[in-house]
This record gives structure tokens, C-alpha cells and sequence, in this order.
């Protein structure tokens, strides 16, 4: 095994212990549909998605590699600037946690490296070209795409069902959806667990511990595996509400046709070597099905903060290892205020969060409110077959039974009183 200084064994508990905030952070990427439409229990759904994490990190290191060698000179940083990276990325991670916002922990920690390291030695240090085809594009390609597909899928599940019962294909689609959270979670394995490989790797090449352009060693393999597994399991239960409730209400087709859309960019993005955020491919693909059926419709109140979140992810996680780096290079007191400082945020917000504990009993409950934008959507839009009918049949006896009582109290009225 590699010789560890104590800078370097602190980079690394602090990179597993981002990895850990992913796990928990991201878990709605797999599992929100297949909890909202109650295909799965919700204790049942994150333990699947657990394993499935664990084993998808072993699948791959493309996008690994893409974090310990493309998108910095790692030659020209240190063990610190790392660390401060990840300060930045854990502390973001936890903010958009207790707010409940679905944002990206990938960017969160691309964001964090790339802000210390200009922070350390400069502009010239961070890969432009990688940044942009590897980072950015995928960024802004992988909601528009996932959501696409979507959209098309769950219009194409309607159509192929429309002369089938709606419980026979409720079930149906159910099975379905275990399946294809499986496949997301598979996914989110290949590829965010192997972000934090590659920032250890890195930090590793940095500390004198391996060569230049290695491959991640099993060690962290197995170290970043277990630690994105452990934090899926425990549910990221306030960003699984948002997910699953707060954007759209979905079915079971739509459960479906958002997932395996999702998994499918997830996947053909990892082979690449893409680091694409599965937060957005996810997010974009539940909108995506959301509209895709004939008068569904997206709660775009919820949608507009996620949006500006996701703009914030980058620059802010950024500017706050920036500073970070700025204080580590005062020495070990430095290094040592700002682990203080990050254990104490992450006390404080975990104690906010008690406020309003979300968990697995009450993850589908929502106040959301649909908007004005939804409202008036959902105003024009024709409903789906059949719905017209239950409408009046629900509708016409409650309009009725007050024309009744008014019958009753107008015969009662009218009738003489009898004489005594």
C-alpha cells in the first residue's frame, strides 16, 4: 500500500466522506419515481440501490481517469488544494440537501477542484478543452437529451397500452420500474462513485504516493464503492420528496420511461468518459415525462429553483474552496481550522434539518403547491381518456345533492301545517 502522510490520509477520509454525501445526496436519481408511484417500499428501494451502487463502481474507471488526469494539471498541486476542494463540495452537498434541491454533486465537486486549484497555482493549471467537452456540454446536453427521451417514451407507453386495463398495466409498468431503478442505480455507480476515485487518485498523485497517470488502485475502488453505497442507503429522503413529488405528479409509464431514459444517456456518458451530472440527466428525464403525458404537467416553481441551483453548483462550490485553499496555505493551523470548520457546518445543518425530519414514513407527502404557470396548463389541456367520465360521475352527484336538499326544504316549507 501506498505511504501515507497525515495530509494525505486526511484528503482521503475527507474524499469518502464527500462520497458519502453523494450517496445520500443522489439517491433520488434511482429511486424517486419508483417511491412516488409506490412500486417499491421505500426502505426496500434504497437498500436495492445500495448494492447496485456498490457494484456499478467496479464496472468501470473512464470517468475516473477523466477526474485524476484531464481536468488539472495534477503535477502542479498539492494534498491541500484537494482537500479544500472537497470542503467546498461536501458543504454545497448539504446545503441543496436541507433545502431539498436536486443539484449536482458531480459539478459540486468539479467545481470545488477546479476553484482551488486556480486558487494554488493559477488560471493555467485547469484543462479549458476538458472543462468545456467533458464537463459543460454534457451538462447542458444531458437534461435536454434525457428529457427527449422521455417525453417520447412515455407518449409511445400510452399508445402501445391504450387497449389495455389500467391495472393490468399499472402492474406492468411497476415490475418495469424496479427494473429500470435498477439500471439507474447501476449507472449512478459507473459514474459517481468514480469521481471520488479519481479525486483520490489524484490526491495520491499529488502526495508522492503513486506514479503520474495511474489507474485508481482496488483499495479505492472498493473504499469509494462502500462509501457511496453506505450514504444511498440511508436515503436522501428530502431531495427523493422533490424528485419524486415536487416537480410532477408521475405514473407508472412515466416512472418507467423516465428511468430507463435516464439510465440510457447515464450509461453511454460513463463509457465515454463523460462526467455528466446524473442529477440533471435524471431531473431532466422526470420533466420530460411529466409532460409526455396528455395533461401532465411540470410544477415549474419547483423546477425554476432547481435550475438556478444547478447555475449556482459550479461557481459557488468554486469560491468556497477558493477560500479554503487560501486559509490551508497558512500551515497546518490553516489545514486544521478548516476540517474544524467543515465539521461544524455539517453539525449545524444536520441540526436545522431536525426542524422537519423527512423520512421513509412520510417521503410521499407533499404541500407542493402547482403554480400558476401549472394551473393554467392543466386548465387547457384536454384530460386523458376516461377521466372526463369519472369527472361527471363524481361530479354530478355532489351537484345534485344540494339541488336536492333544496327540493326537500322547498316541499317542507310549502306543506300547511296541520291544525291543532
Amino acid at each position: 500500500m501506498e505511504n501515507f502522510s497525515l495530509i494525505l490520509a486526511i484528503v482521503v477520509i475527507t474524499a469518502l466522506a464527500f462520497d458519502f454525501t453523494n450517496g445520500f445526496h443522489d439517491t433520488a436519481n434511482a429511486m424517486a419515481t419508483t417511491i412516488s408511484t409506490g412500486a417499491m417500499k421505500p426502505k426496500v428501494a434504497v437498500a436495492m440501490s445500495a448494492v447496485l451502487n456498490l457494484v456499478g463502481a467496479f464496472l468501470s474507471i473512464e470517468v475516473a481517469n477523466t477526474i485524476s488526469k484531464g481536468l488539472v494539471d495534477e503535477s502542479g498541486i498539492q494534498p491541500e488544494v484537494i482537500f479544500a476542494a472537497l470542503v467546498g463540495a461536501i458543504l454545497w452537498n448539504l446545503l441543496t440537501w436541507l433545502v431539498g434541491l436536486p443539484s449536482s454533486s458531480s459539478h459540486a465537486l468539479m467545481g470545488g477542484l477546479i476553484g482551488a486549484t486556480i486558487a494554488s497555482v493559477g488560471v493555467g493549471a485547469v484543462h479549458g478543452d476538458a472543462l468545456v467537452t467533458k464537463v459543460l456540454i454534457p451538462a447542458v446536453a444531458a437534461p435536454l437529451v434525457a428529457g427527449m427521451a422521455a417525453m417520447l417514451a412515455t407518449r409511445l407507453t400510452y399508445r402501445l397500452g391504450q387497449h389495455t386495463s389500467e391495472k393490468a398495466s399499472g402492474k406492468g409498468y411497476r415490475a418495469g420500474q424496479i427494473a429500470s431503478a435498477g439500471l439507474v442505480s447501476l449507472a449512478h455507480g459507473t459514474n459517481d462513485a468514480q469521481k471520488t476515485m479519481g479525486i483520490i487518485t489524484l490526491a495520491l498523485v499529488a502526495g508522492g504516493a503513486l506514479a503520474p497517470d495511474s489507474d485508481p488502485p482496488v483499495w479505492v475502488i472498493v473504499s469509494a464503492g462502500t462509501a457511496i453505497a453506505l450514504g444511498t442507503y440511508l436515503g436522501g429522503w428530502r431531495i427523493i420528496r422533490t424528485m419524486g413529488k415536487g416537480l410532477t405528479d408521475l405514473q407508472p409509464q412515466q416512472g418507467f420511461a423516465a428511468q430507463t431514459s435516464a439510465a440510457t444517456v447515464i450509461l453511454a456518458s460513463s463509457h465515454l468518459g463523460f462526467s455528466l451530472s446524473t442529477t440533471h440527466s435524471v431531473s431532466g428525464a422526470v420533466m420530460g415525462a411529466g409532460l409526455g403525458r396528455k395533461g401532465g404537467v411540470v410544477r415549474w416553481s419547483t423546477a425554476t429553483r432547481m435550475f438556478v441551483a444547478w447555475g449556482l453548483t459550479l461557481p459557488a462550490a468554486a469560491l468556497v474552496a477558493a477560500l479554503a485553499e487560501w486559509v490551508t496555505s497558512f500551515g497546518t493551523w490553516g489545514t486544521t481550522a478548516v476540517a474544524v470548520f467543515l465539521v461544524a457546518s455539517s453539525v449545524a445543518i444536520w441540526i436545522v434539518s431536525r426542524r422537519e425530519v423527512i423520512d421513509h414514513t412520510n417521503v410521499n407527502d407533499t404541500e407542493e403547491s402547482p403554480g400558476v404557470v401549472t394551473t393554467a396548463m392543466a386548465a387547457v389541456t384536454p384530460p386523458p381518456t376516461g377521466t372526463m367520465n369519472e369527472d361527471l360521475t363524481a361530479t354530478i352527484p355532489a351537484l345534485s345533492a344540494p339541488a336536492a336538499a333544496e327540493t326537500t326544504a322547498s316541499a317542507s316549507s310549502s306543506t300547511p301545517t296541520p291544525a291543532v
